[in-house]
């Protein structure tokens, strides 16, 4: 007999790819898209997730694409819409009839509205804002006026409130006459007759309560309100910071204009994230699998020229001891090795860097404690190389010299490397400059032409 616990445990993914899509599954519904079966392709589609549909979407080649949204019409919904990439989203919205647009839109969250308009060009935003109703519209248009990036655009106007003076009874009643309620909310926000928020009641602890007891007396201790030009990236570090569920949001007067949730936050830090490495390796943030082959070029491009001005001049630095490598070839062949070894260092400095400083963890209270304690790793890291270094380059050479100027030159570039690492991004982020994008270029920079100055000059001087 099958027990509960044991069916749960069943139940339960059981391997890495337990959240992908079937192949069986994907192959079936291309079958359907190609003999042109929409009763098959509605019956395969029915049981997925619309984040699944959007990833089937985004998987596909353009020209199945274009005949599945074809094919499955009306059953298209706002929530697919919401979950798709960018990257694929306008061609999308291209190829969906104005009906089916207009229906999905609807059904839309007033955040997931703006946050497909924002993206959009003006004649597809136009085609968008008048599927909505005047009041719909009104609002996206407001949340559009804000800066970007910031709370206004991330919020979703649907909000409830009631008067701080009211009780669980007259907030249950009020939600169950109400039908534009949000499909999904945490918190009741007590406002006061200025409109201004003054605390906020979770669902758990109303619903737990008696009717007579006021809203008041089940507040949270904890309150955050989040002015409307607020930043987002400090909005998700806010509700990861302080595990917010859900936040008020206020107009410049103090004002309740809207709310945000925890599944907007963790979108904005998803996304800050998903940047950072994209950043990291030189890659532009707006890149995806489904970009085309030239949009992909394009915008590595750039990267690449600056990455070969950098090889450059490390080849310069080599160009100077040219005469030193002429009377002595180990130092061609060993000389990468310093160089890579001193860059993969650096590398780990700077992501460690990075991330502290994207969640505030590297500020200017620890940043010299930092600093000293990636200094004394890479010098640490670097002995014990060193040793192996030296040791293979005394035997492989047959000179115990060569294997103590390439251990010693191991030595100071890891330290180089930890320094670099650690320094260059919080410069730059002191200059006001992304440190996930400039930062890769510096270190390796730095510790490719510091490596191979510092091996082939010690050769030079001890060597020769």
């Amino acid at each position: 007999m099958t027990t509960g616990s044991d069916q749960a445990e069943h139940d339960l993914p059981q391997d890495d790819d337990a959240y992908a899509l079937d192949r069986r599954t994907v192959a079936a519904i291309l079958y359907a898209v190609d003999v042109d079966d929409r009763d098959k392709l509605i019956e395969l589609m029915e049981p997925l997730h619309a984040a699944d549909i959007a990833d089937l979407l985004e998987q596909i080649n353009p020209y199945d694409r274009a005949r599945l949204i074809r094919l499955y019409d009306k059953e298209f919904d706002g929530d697919i819409l919401s979950e798709l990439d960018e990257s694929v989203r306008e061609e999308i919205i291209a190829v969906l009839t104005p009906e089916v647009l207009a229906e999905a839109v609807r059904e839309m969250e007033s955040d997931d509205v703006v946050d497909l308009l924002e993206d959009l060009e003006e004649p597809q935003q136009e085609t968008i804002l008048g599927a909505l109703e005047d009041s719909e519209r009104l609002a996206a248009q407001q949340a559009l006026a804000y800066p970007e990036n910031s709370a206004g655009r991330l919020m979703q106007r649907e909000v409830v409130m009631a008067p701080e003076h009211w009780t669980v009874g007259q907030a249950i009643d009020f939600m169950r006459a109400n039908d534009d309620l949000p499909e999904q909310f945490y918190h009741v926000v007590l406002v006061d007759p200025r409109l201004k928020p003054t605390a906020q009641v979770t669902l758990g602890k109303l619903m737990a309560s008696r009717r007579e007891v006021p809203l008041c007396d089940l507040a949270e201790e904890e309150f955050h309100i989040i002015p409307v030009d607020q930043d987002e990236e400090d909005v998700a570090y806010a509700f990861n910071q302080y595990h917010l569920i859900s936040a008020p949001v206020v107009d410049a007067d103090g004002r309740l204009v809207g709310v945000i949730t925890i599944d907007d936050a963790m979108v904005v830090l998803d996304e800050e994230h998903e940047e950072d490495i994209l950043r990291l390796a030189g890659v532009s943030d707006e890149s995806s699998l489904s970009d085309s082959v030239a949009a992909t070029s394009r915008r590595r491009l750039p990267w690449l020229a600056v990455n070969l001005c950098t090889a450059i001049c490390a080849s310069l630095v080599i160009s100077q001891f040219a005469a030193a490598i002429d009377q002595l070839v180990a130092l061609a062949i060993l000389m990468p090795i310093v160089a890579s070894m001193g860059g993969n260092a650096g590398t780990q400095s700077l992501t460690v860097a990075v991330r502290a400083l994207a969640t505030r963890d590297l500020t200017n209270s620890n940043v010299m404690r930092v600093i000293r304690r990636e200094l004394l790793v890479g010098m640490l890291n670097g002995l014990c190389f060193a040793i192996v270094l030296g040791t293979v380059g005394m035997l492989w050479f047959g000179s115990p010299w060569l294997g103590v100027v390439i251990g010693s030159a191991l030595v100071v570039n890891m330290i180089i490397a930890g320094f670099a690492g650690t320094v260059v991004p919080v410069v730059l982020d002191r200059l006001g400059i992304d440190p996930a994008l400039a930062s890769g270029t510096f270190v390796t920079t730095t510790t490719d032409v510091m490596g191979f100055f510092i091996f082939l000059g010690l050769a030079s001087v001890v060597l020769l």
